[in-house]
């Protein structure tokens, strides 16, 4: 029954590449056909509906809260200026270097990272980054390169990727901290090489030599100004609070929330733009949101008895034991977390992470590791994300350009974060 368990999860896959089911459909759909092979009864203990689909759908209920307030957090960098603000005055201190003005956006861009992911962190900082770095030489592909090994420098600081691993590992938040914080330095080398070394090796092709990049129409917030300088504190508020000072993560999320607000709103206008704000952050939050309750039936499924009992022997026979083998076999397997693969965390790969703890394979510290690694990859190289996406489309160039020109240096990230789990879980 693992056998067929095993093709189930790769026709998942082939339907994901497909895209003939979105990744969150597909998802809940192989949730339970996995606990119908598993034995799972329809109803009671164990069961498809009670256990997978009622039990399973609010399991990462507290990362779709974290992610909610971190959209409305990045909605309010946006709409009171603060994001567009950090990039300006970045671009003004680089002048016309294209390397001072490219390590600029990657600095803002990490910051947005901490805040939220995805295309809202991409589009903070890429709508007047993308084309400041263009106009001063960058080319189009490290353009936009810079902005996703920016957010990559960010997303081991992004508090709601804190919480979902906290929740689907389960493992307590100081633990998922403690990697974290391990591997930010391989995240930050690989972004600051990625800038110095394509900015210098690709030279500089000017402005007028290339497509045009249209900059997005003047609105209200760009009509109103910079923002406040004490204002652009707003996106390290969560980041302290919850590093500095292990502030609980929701709270942290909410002091940024206020702050932004407090430092850039009158108080005459603060319920509008809370109200505003909150709903535009819904309409960000909704696509992951969905996501999240699809990974949460599919742990449930994986989980059940029937399943564990089913894989343990599979998974555990290819599983290098091994530390080096280790980091050899998954550091050589990094390409299947791009295009919706199996190891893609938010996807199949949320499952795969469930088998190997349940069946005590690996400990889930190790877990972790590993699939924090990939998180590296897939947030920046993979063509099906919404980030690079934006970013590539933006800067005039396909998602493919992006990746072949950002996958070695974000597979050496996962290289580093393998070899600290190696070393430290094994």
């Amino acid at each position: 029954m693992g056998v067929v368990i095993l093709l189930v999860m790769a026709a998942g896959v082939g339907l994901m590449l497909t895209r003939r089911l979105p990744t969150a459909f597909a998802l809940v759909l192989l949730a339970v056909v996995i606990a119908f092979l598993a034995g799972a009864p329809l109803t009671g203990k164990n069961s498809v509906l009670d256990t997978v689909l009622q039990e399973g759908a609010p399991t990462l209920a507290a990362t779709m809260i974290a992610i909610i307030l971190g959209s409305w957090l990045g909605k309010l960098l946006d709409e009171t200026g603060i994001a567009g603000t950090l990039v300006r005055k970045i671009v003004e201190f680089g002048g016309d270097r294209p390397t001072v003005v490219a390590l600029g956006v990657l600095a803002v861009s990490a910051l947005v990272g901490t805040v939220t992911g995805s295309a809202p962190a991409a589009m903070l900082a890429g709508i007047i980054g993308i084309p400041a770095m263009i106009a001063v030489g960058v080319p189009k592909v490290t353009a936009a390169g810079t902005v996703l090994m920016g957010i990559a420098v960010g997303i081991p600081f992004e508090l709601p990727v804190w919480q979902f691993f906290s929740t689907a590992l389960e493992l307590p938040i100081p633990t998922v901290r403690g990697f974290m914080v391990k591997l930010f330095p391989f995240a930050l080398a690989a972004a600051l090489a990625f800038v110095l070394v394509e900015t210098r090796r690709r030279g500089t092709e000017h402005a007028w030599s290339l497509k045009s990049v249209d900059a997005r129409p003047r609105s209200r917030r760009a009509d109103l100004g910079d923002a406040p300088w004490y204002a652009l504190l707003a996106p390290a508020v969560p980041l302290v609070l919850a590093l500095g000072f292990e502030l609980a993560i929701i709270p942290s999320l909410l002091a940024g929330v206020l702050y932004a607000l407090a430092t850039t709103t009158r108080p005459g206008e603060m319920n509008k733009r809370l109200l505003r704000t909150l709903y535009g952050g819904f309409e960000v939050a909704a696509p992951p949101i969905a996501l999240f309750i699809a990974i949460g039936v599919l742990l449930a499924a994986v989980k059940l008895p029937g399943a564990v009992e089913a894989l343990e022997p599979l998974v555990k026979a290819v599983s290098p034991q091994n530390p080096v083998l280790f980091v050899l076999v998954f550091t050589l397997l990094v390409p299947l977390c791009l295009y919706r693969g199996p190891l893609n965390v938010f996807g199949l790969g949320a499952g795969i992470a469930g088998v190997l703890i349940a069946t005590g394979i690996y400990p889930a510290a190790a877990v972790l590791g590993m699939a924090t690694s990939y998180n590296q990859v897939f947030g920046v190289a993979d063509p099906t994300s919404t980030q690079t996406v934006w970013s590539a489309q933006y800067a005039g160039v396909t998602p493919q350009q992006v990746m072949v020109r950002t996958l070695p240096y974000v597979w050496a990230v996962a290289l580093g974060g393998l070899c600290v789990t190696a070393a430290t879980r094994l």
